[in-house]
């Protein structure tokens, strides 16, 4: 039954996360997502809290209330701060101080903080709480994927279309998965209106450093093997997650202002560690409340947790890939291709429980 005043209380939460989103930023609001989940999965790894029976993304004490909740849940700090940059950049406001020199359109830069400015933080609110509704009717259906992932893709498509901005963009290359006219530093001339530069890249991949089919792929690999060892190691299906999310703090760090120089050209790898840990979860069917590492070891042979570590780390990264070329590369506002490729990989992880190969689905929903 539906506790209106729970809800109630949830949304009013929710439009706080999406302001808080908004006055610190995107990204450094998600790599606090990150060091949440570490806290509160290494709490529960080390036994300090346990889970009751048949728990699920809502009802995990730190991780589920905190960081994947209202204050840090990407669906609503990491959109909400999304939103804003999008509704600030159709406004004028970067021209005046914020996020001056970025290069691309200044509603993709996710890493501005608008600190006070009202409007800016209503508009994170109002989205924080579009991202939780989202979430909450995903969830109530049991839908098959990741809700707060959907939530984050939903959300973008909302603010693209709410303020103005076409939902995929104009493919200026050989169609939409081209990438080579940023290798020729193709430019094209704007009107330099609503956060445009006045001659912009042709093409403006989502993390210029980390773009070739075989480097995505070799990541994936490689952090998908690592994925599935700490799923074998913690019972944690999250914990990876929660580092690969902290460590953007040095991408954060290590981008200038002027976007020209690369300080550090860390990977992104959330989407490639969390089906990896997933799958091998799914694999032996168990929930979040059984996931130990005694259970965990006693069904799951190390070999297994990382060859499934490895095959779904290497989808995660290619579909990220993919999702980049599609959604981001050619629009105008951030499209975040770690949480399209999530929602993808986690559909696929329910549809193969939903057919038999896998015993459960691990944490992800699935329709009784």
């Amino acid at each position: 039954m539906v506790d209106p005043l729970l809800i109630g209380g949830m949304l009013i939460a929710a439009f706080a996360g999406g302001v808080i989103g908004a006055a610190i930023g995107a990204l450094p609001a998600f790599i606090f997502t990150g060091i949440m989940v570490i806290a509160g999965e290494a709490a529960r790894v080390a036994g300090i809290v346990s889970l009751p029976e048949g728990a699920g993304l809502g009802t995990m004490g730190i991780t589920g209330q905190v960081a994947f909740g209202a204050f840090f849940g990407p669906h609503i700090a990491f959109a909400g701060g999304a939103a804003a940059s999008a509704y600030a950049a159709k406004q004028g406001y970067m021209e005046s101080g914020f996020g001056g020199g970025w290069g691309y359109h200044d509603a993709k830069n996710i890493l501005i903080a608008f600190g006070a400015r009202t409007d800016v933080l209503v508009v994170g609110g109002l989205f924080g709480v579009l991202g939780y509704v989202v979430f909450y009717l995903s969830s109530t259906v049991a839908a098959p994927w990741d809700p707060i992932a959907m939530g984050v893709v939903l959300s973008a498509l909302a603010h693209r279309l709410v303020f103005g901005y076409d939902a995929i963009g104009t493919a200026r290359g050989d169609g939409l998965l081209d990438l080579s006219p940023f290798d020729r530093d193709e430019m094209y001339a704007t009107d330099g209106t609503g956060g445009e530069p006045a001659e912009r890249l042709a093409v403006e991949p989502w993390l210029p450093w980390f773009r070739s089919w075989g480097g995505v792929g070799l990541v994936g690999v490689a952090f998908g093997i690592l994925g599935g060892f700490t799923f074998w190691a913690t019972g944690s299906p999250y914990l990876a997650f929660g580092i690969s999310a902290a460590s953007l703090l040095f991408l954060n760090l290590g981008i200038e202002e002027d976007f020209g120089a690369f300080q550090l050209k860390i990977p992104v790898t959330h989407h490639i560690t969390l089906p990896a840990s997933t799958a091998p979860m799914a694999s032996i069917g168990i929930g979040l409340a059984e996931a130990d590492p005694a259970v965990v070891q006693a069904e799951l042979l190390l070999l297994e947790a990382v060859v499934l570590g490895a095959i779904f780390g290497l989808l995660g990264a290619l579909l990220g890939e993919l999702a980049e070329r599609i959604f981001y590369a050619h629009g105008d506002t951030h499209w975040d291709p770690p949480a399209t490729s999530i929602v993808a990989t986690t559909f696929l992880i329910a549809l193969l429980a939903i057919v038999g190969v896998f015993p459960t689905a691990g944490w992800v929903p699935v329709p009784i």
